[in-house]
């Protein structure tokens, strides 16, 4: 098996318990947050439905430089939006990865802006960081529904609202 389908396996596998978060953000509380350092809801959920669009930018480019190209997230305004949006980003990074080939993997990529570098490393190492980078805020977004009593599905095996005691 090759890191591309390990990669791809594990995109399939996340992004069930992804889209099960995401079907749980409630629209009528996306401009909350919990603390005033804090993104919103919106902010937050938003970015976690675009991080698999971010597969297919480390595998095609060199670079991402912010200086160049500022960072400027889907507005999204309703739950549909929101699944809409993961559904388009988690389709074209299946698509990169199912393109992409373990060559490309040894290449390196950087993210800067402008002069100043914050990370150069193999793309296998990002692509390994964008899994991180989902599985991390996808956290973060539980906690925010926690704090909003809303119910929290299980994501490696069942949660407490999944337990019937």
């Amino acid at each position: 098996m090759t890191f591309i389908e390990v990669f791809l396996r594990e995109m399939n596998n996340e992004s069930l318990t992804t889209r099960k978060m995401l079907e749980r953000v409630p629209a009528d509380k996306y401009d909350w947050k919990p603390h005033e350092k804090s993104m919103t809801l919106r902010q937050l959920a938003t970015h976690v439905a675009e991080i698999p669009g971010w597969f297919g930018l480390v595998l095609n480019t060199t670079e991402l430089d912010f200086a160049a190209s500022p960072y400027s997230p889907v507005v999204i305004n309703t739950p549909a939006e929101l699944l809409h949006h993961f559904e388009s980003t988690l389709a074209d990074g299946k698509a990169s990865l199912a393109n992409g080939t373990d060559q490309q993997l040894e290449d390196n990529w950087t993210m800067r802006s402008g002069e100043q570098i914050f990370s150069t490393m193999s793309k296998f190492d990002w692509i390994r960081s964008c899994f991180c980078q989902i599985v991390h805020h996808r956290a973060q977004l539980g906690v925010y529904l926690r704090l909003l009593d809303v119910p929290i599905p299980g994501s490696y095996g069942p949660s407490a609202d999944d337990q019937s005691f």
